[in-house]
């Protein structure tokens, strides 16, 4: 496609992230305007070849695709939901939401939007800043399927992209997920690294330990996987049994070297459960089931559109936040840590 064929974009938020969006686009080759609630921050982008425009309704009514990547889902609402401003310049457009939060706010977002004529896509980056439209970059997306098609050369400016279906939260789930999964390893590494650290033993001598011990305990992740949707949590190597008795070290090793055990205690007692649930000869899959507080469900997408459910975007966010200062720096949040927390 030659590049003045190219659709336009908008790019609403510009924060790291959102700079990071914007400057891909322009790199592809597309016309991007951009806008950020608190002035000045879309100067370099302009030196580069976007439009600033000087509301958000100016900039939704710019672009067929609208890219929006901030604080948090209140900062969404507060700019979507500005009366007789945007919220009319929707229609026949699709949104493109890559602001970090929950399963439940991305199917309630994207039936306020649709109820206003527009598409919607949630998105999730799997990258920080500097990685977007290089390889690594990876977008995952649910929503509209007539969109995701429409779009999807655009979005792919921005890396692989990993379409995830009807459901609008879906891409969130995953995104969460995937956080977890990073959160889990950091919280081990800071435990590791402050146990040697009790022995002054440097970080920098330890760690490539840690990143061998790692990859190795990596590859039994798809068998856990398999292993519980088969239901079938047969130990084929240590047990939980054996697990818990051994956990017991971990936590009295850090207690023995001035360690705290805040982020072991919850696994230990997550093994000691599953051993009392009569789950002992049974493998770490096991564990999985214990951690639900309700049982599984499939989300219908079309329950997430119903104007029943959810709470409308534009009388849901807090009126104090919207007038506080603080909260009224945009932040692309979608920065792997710094990112996810709203880093600017």
């Amino acid at each position: 496609m030659n590049t003045d064929d190219r659709p336009p974009v908008t790019v609403i938020g510009l924060g790291a992230m959102g700079k990071a969006l914007a400057g891909a686009f322009l790199d592809n080759g597309h016309p991007t305007t951009v806008w950020n609630r608190t002035e000045g921050k879309g100067r370099e982008l302009v030196e580069r070849g976007a439009t600033e425009a000087a509301t958000a309704a100016e900039a939704i009514a710019a672009s067929p695709v609208v890219v929006v990547c901030v604080l948090d889902y209140d900062a969404v609402r507060e700019i979507l939901g500005a009366p007789g401003t945007v919220t009319g310049l929707l229609a026949g457009r699709t949104l493109v939401n890559l602001t970090n939060g929950t399963p439940r706010q991305a199917r309630e977002l994207a039936r306020w939007v649709s109820g206003r004529g527009a598409d919607y896509l949630d998105g999730g980056v799997m990258a920080v800043p500097p990685m977007i439209g290089n390889p690594g970059s990876l977008v995952l997306c649910s929503g509209s399927p007539g969109a995701f098609t429409a779009h999807e050369g655009t979005l792919s400016a921005l890396g692989a992209v990993d379409y995830l279906g009807e459901d609008a939260g879906r891409a969130s789930l995953y995104d969460i997920a995937l956080l977890s999964a990073m959160y889990g390893m950091f919280g081990g590494f800071l435990q590791a690294v402050a146990l040697t650290g009790s022995e002054r033993i440097p970080a920098t001598e330890f760690t490539p330990l840690v990143v061998s011990w790692l990859n190795a305990m990596l590859t039994s992740l798809p068998a856990m996987a398999k292993a519980y949707d088969a239901n079938d949590h047969s130990a084929t190597t240590s047990n939980l049994g054996m697990q818990a008795t051994g956990f017991v070290n971990l936590l009295e090793t850090g207690r023995d070297q001035g360690v705290s055990t805040e982020l072991l205690k919850p696994m230990g007692a997550l093994l000691d459960r599953g051993v009392a649930a009569n789950r002992g000869d049974d493998g770490l899959s096991a564990l999985i089931d214990l951690l639900r507080t309700g049982p599984a469900s499939a989300t219908d997408p079309a329950s997430a559109t119903d104007p029943a459910k959810g709470a409308d975007p534009a009388k849901g966010a807090d009126p104090a936040r919207a007038t506080d200062p603080a909260r009224a720096t945009d932040a692309g949040s979608h920065d792997v840590v710094s990112h996810h927390l709203g880093s600017e």
